[in-house]
């Protein structure tokens, strides 16, 4: 029964190379709408680890806020500015009893804005505050109206967005995370796969020309 093997055969090589077209197609990932907290450390934006209502800032630090798409911290984008304290403060004299922070606020891409809405353009400012004050205290005093939610999470600075609070939306195919994913075994077929593939073909081939001598 040639023809049976060789057809059973050349079917699971079609299944396979369908498979591995399958995985290497691109997935569509789902990401989060949201405003985004940073610390600024020498050179470097840093994912924050606390919120800003828990956040304790010291005179001189340079903290930022980022509205954007993303998955996760790990996916989410910094600030497009890289401002120093001085920069930012210069102006504002130290006072006895308050502590200035520097404040760099992004409001994001229009393509990161809720349908409707334009982000106004980024700026900084120097935030100067009592010396207990919270990241969200130093935030207030420069950039209302802000907007929180029932549990508490950031969803408008100055007013911005006007809706919409962490909602879930489909990323971009475009965008650009702050670094490249390190596991990168959902871009492709695997090796190995393709390797079980090279196989099966080669066993089809054979099958045929083993069909071909038979009938000569």
């Amino acid at each position: 029964m040639p023809g049976h093997r060789l057809t059973a055969v050349t079917g699971l090589a079609l299944a396979l190379t369908l498979g591995a077209g399958a995985v290497a197609g691109p997935a569509e990932a789902a990401g989060y709408r949201y405003w985004s907290f940073w610390d600024r450390q020498g050179t470097t934006w840093t994912y924050a680890t606390q919120g800003p209502a828990s956040a304790h800032p010291s005179d001189g630090d340079v903290q930022g806020f980022r509205f954007a798409v993303s998955a996760d911290s790990k996916d989410a984008v910094t600030p497009r500015s890289a401002p120093t304290f001085a920069q930012v403060c210069a102006s504002t004299p130290a006072k006895p009893g308050r502590k200035r922070v520097a404040l760099a606020l992004d409001f994001g891409t229009p393509q990161d804005a809720p349908s409707g809405e334009t982000p106004p353009a980024s700026r900084t400012a120097c935030a100067q505050v009592p010396e207990d004050a919270t990241s969200a205290d130093a935030l207030a005093a420069v950039a209302k109206p802000l907007r929180y939610n029932s549990a508490a999470l950031l969803c408008a600075i100055a007013g911005y967005p006007h809706t919409g609070c962490g909602e879930q939306v489909s990323t971009k195919p475009d965008a650009q995370p702050t670094a490249a994913p390190k596991d990168t075994s959902d871009s492709g077929p695997s090796l190995g796969l393709l390797a079980g593939i090279a196989a099966v073909l080669t066993l089809a081939a054979a099958a045929i020309w083993q069909s071909r001598r038979r009938r000569d």
